[in-house]
């Protein structure tokens, strides 16, 4: 059992869908998720009420709509993607004035159309990553050079920069009308299915050459698994799982708190941090329902942005090791530990081969297409140089939590 599972295990699903029934889902989550240790019912229908009340004592002048692909209250404390705090934070910083309406588990958009939808206004608020949003926005693959971030604390670093204001932020704005608020951070690997169980760890990168492996939406995603003979192939995703335990394709192309947070550690074998390019399940908001706001509500939604960001930073790696299991050693009664899926950490020198195969910085020329596009959608800043640049003002060795938040779009 872990995170919401344990929390609730007293209470029956017929006593939530009663409590849900009454005050409203986002209401429940948002009191479920806030409560520390073991939850009885009485407990559990106290937090909600007074969370309701809270919610409701104020006529809101905003309603928005969170669309969040496959996340709910359970599976955003394995995967620390920040929805539900940011969420309560926004309510509660604006004294009600906006409420947030969070409606979880693909049940209004999922990771491939989010985006659109947000960009429509069916929705006002989405989480999913990039990658996956990338086929709807097209300038979000400037995330996706291979080897562009040397590890996690580089792309927080990133994320918090006044650079990225004018990197990612405003370019993103301008062509996809997207206000991109946070993310989580983490680099994506080759996760193996279940032909690789009985087999040895993988050490040497020359062993996974020629696997067949899925890939998400993005194009420079592709560019650096072709450039590594890793042969990418665009599966959906309700076909990989089985997929992979069928032996159909060798593995995925995600992350490791994408695999315990999706479900998907039963079919996987082993997770081998590649770390080629970006995993960044961020949230992004429609800019004309931004810019509607009064300066207040704005500096508001902004603040609980940078709340999120920070809360995310900190609370990722910590599940990285004690909820999923992606360390060596590795803790018992972590997701991976109880499906048997093993991390295999590369050597320096096998990330710095695969860095020399696929990276714009040692092979340029598969990269050129793109990165012209990019460019020119930036207003002629040079992505690749710039961002590789800011990623390399902190040591490639530093932890992640110590990367000093920063508010991003104040110089």
């Amino acid at each position: 059992m872990t995170g919401l599972d344990e929390k609730l295990r007293n209470i029956s699903r017929r006593d939530l869908f009663k409590l849900s029934g009454r005050f409203g889902l986002s209401s429940t989550l948002l009191a479920a998720s806030s409560m520390a240790g073991v939850v009885t019912l009485p407990s559990l229908a106290k937090a909600v009420e007074s969370t309701y009340e809270k919610r409701f004592g104020n006529e809101p002048k905003y309603t928005l709509k969170y669309g969040a692909a496959g996340f709910n209250a359970q599976n955003t404390l394995i995967e620390r993607v920040g929805c539900l705090e940011f969420a309560r934070d926004l309510e509660e910083r604006t004294n009600g004035l906006v409420r947030v309406e969070f409606i979880g588990d693909n049940q209004i958009c999922g990771q491939l159309n989010c985006v659109e939808k947000t960009q429509l206004g069916i929705v006002d608020i989405y989480t999913a990553s990039t990658q996956n949003s990338a086929g709807g926005a097209p300038y979000l693959n400037v995330l996706d050079y291979a080897y562009m971030f040397p590890g996690r604390a580089s792309q927080y670093h990133f994320f918090y920069s006044p650079e990225s204001q004018r990197i990612l932020r405003d370019p993103l704005e301008k062509r996809h009308g997207l206000k991109f608020l946070f993310t989580h951070c983490e680099l994506r690997g080759i996760q193996l299915g279940l032909k690789y169980s009985d087999k040895p760890t993988i050490t040497k990168l020359e062993e996974l050459f020629g696997t067949k492996n899925r890939v998400t939406g993005t194009q420079l995603g592709r560019i650096a698994m072709q450039l590594l003979n890793l042969n990418p192939v665009p599966i959906a995703w309700e076909e990989t799982l089985d997929g992979l335990k069928q032996g159909l394709i060798d593995g995925a192309e995600t992350w490791a708190s994408a695999v315990a947070y999706a479900n998907m550690a039963p079919v996987v074998s082993q997770s081998v941090d590649l770390k080629f390019f970006c995993g960044t399940e961020h949230t992004s908001m429609n800019a004309k329902v931004f810019d509607s706001f009064e300066p207040e509500v704005q500096d508001a939604v902004m603040e609980s942005s940078y709340f999120t960001q920070a809360v995310i930073q900190g609370a990722n790696e910590a599940a990285l090791v004690k909820t999923v299991g992606f360390s060596d050693p590795q803790l018992p009664n972590t997701v991976f530990a109880d499906n048997n899926v093993r991390p295999a950490f590369l050597a320096d020198d096998q990330i710095k081969m695969a860095e020399e195969m696929c990276s714009p910085e040692y092979n340029p020329e598969p990269w050129e297409q793109w990165r012209e596009r990019l460019n020119n959608w930036a207003g002629g800043i040079d992505t690749y140089t710039e961002i590789s640049a800011i990623a390399r003002q902190v040591p490639a060795d530093m932890k992640p939590e110590n990367v000093e938040p920063r508010r991003w779009w104040k110089s």
